[in-house]
């Protein structure tokens, strides 16, 4: 094994918005969760900040009383005045796929986009900035229920299903509902550092940073509980000792299955193959380690099951969109 030695890398510093007014919008059939996200992580006070923190505003983009999801109707001070104002504005999902985008909405935006200002859409808030032609060219993400929708009103997005929320700078999407969170914590991230974000998660109790994509929320089906028994133990197992070298035979062996049951009740339990699983627990103990030490990358690598640093590099980047070195910076015990 290499020798071990600690490699303190320079940290990116965060750059805080000149313009730090964010606003959501506020429309008849209001999404009342996504709309409580954005007011959550951007509305609160947060004297733990400072006093350079976002300043909060609601902008209705039509008269109220508005309603919204739930039975309750709002009222806000603002109006799409407020969004000519604004640095960064949300758009917390929209009343239907196919719900027209007023004009003077999407007259807006453009011209928020066009002087700097960062537009969001939570979950369905996306079919908003598509009929704005921004994001012709760009990916975006929604949630899985509205993917192909979305691709099929909109042939010129690049629509990525299978992922939490896309950065393209000044545009930022999230999917379902929850991926809001992520994506605003990710913007704090960006703006404030990895500190004020895992703050601002801790308040909210989630984890600072989510890992994954949509396809583990779809819906898979039930193995028989014999079978599921079986693999549970199994699984457990794997992840606590994710060893370099096994096969198939032996998995199935230890599951007292044939091989070819073992495969099938194996996709079934986890939705994915063996070897899949494996690599993404093998980055699951190596995010810990990455985390929780300062060992080497090559060591790491050993301990997680990769047995190699070019390995472990491959599968981590393939899974979190990022480089080991690079998540350590961002969430290691001094970020």
């Amino acid at each position: 094994m290499p020798t071990s030695v600690k490699i303190v890398p320079k940290r990116p510093r965060a750059r805080a918005p000149q313009n730090r007014l964010v606003v959501a919008l506020a429309y008849d059939g209001l999404c009342t969760f996504e709309f409580g996200v954005a007011v959550e992580i951007f509305g609160l006070e947060r004297p733990e900040m400072g006093g350079a923190w976002y300043r909060f505003g609601v902008a209705a983009i039509e008269p109220g009383p508005l309603r919204a999801a739930g039975g309750i109707r709002i009222e806000s001070d603002g109006g799409l005045r407020l969004v000519e104002r604004a640095g960064t504005i949300i758009v917390p999902g929209w009343r239907g796929a196919e719900a027209r985008v007023p004009d003077r909405l999407i007259a807006a935006l453009r011209r928020a986009h066009k002087r700097g200002a960062r537009l969001l859409s939570f979950c369905s808030g996306v079919f908003v900035l598509a009929a704005t032609g921004l994001l012709d060219g760009r990916r975006a993400t929604t949630h899985w229920r509205y993917a192909e929708r979305l691709a099929s009103a909109y042939p010129a997005i690049s629509v990525v299903p299978d992922v939490l929320y896309i950065d393209e700078g000044n545009l930022l999407t999230a999917a379902g509902s929850a991926a809001g969170i992520d994506l605003s914590l990710h913007l704090i991230r960006r703006d404030w550092g990895a500190s004020a974000a895992n703050s601002v998660a801790r308040r909210l109790v989630v984890p600072p940073h989510r890992d994954g994509g949509q396809a583990q929320f779809i819906e898979a089906p039930v193995p028989e509980a014999r079978e599921g028994g079986r693999l549970g133990s199994l699984l457990e197992r794997m992840r606590a000792k994710p060893a370099p070298e096994t096969t198939i035979a032996a998995l199935a062996q230890t599951a007292g299955m044939s091989r070819r049951t073992f495969l099938r009740r194996f996709k079934a339990n986890t939705g994915t193959t063996p070897g899949a699983w494996l690599a993404a627990a093998r980055v699951a103990r190596a995010r810990e380690l990455l985390k929780s030490s300062d060992a080497a990358i090559e060591e790491v690598a050993a301990t997680a099951g990769f047995g190699s640093a070019a390995t472990l590099r491959h599968h981590f980047r393939k899974q979190m969109k990022l480089s080991p070195a690079a998540y350590r910076r961002q969430f290691g015990m001094e970020a």
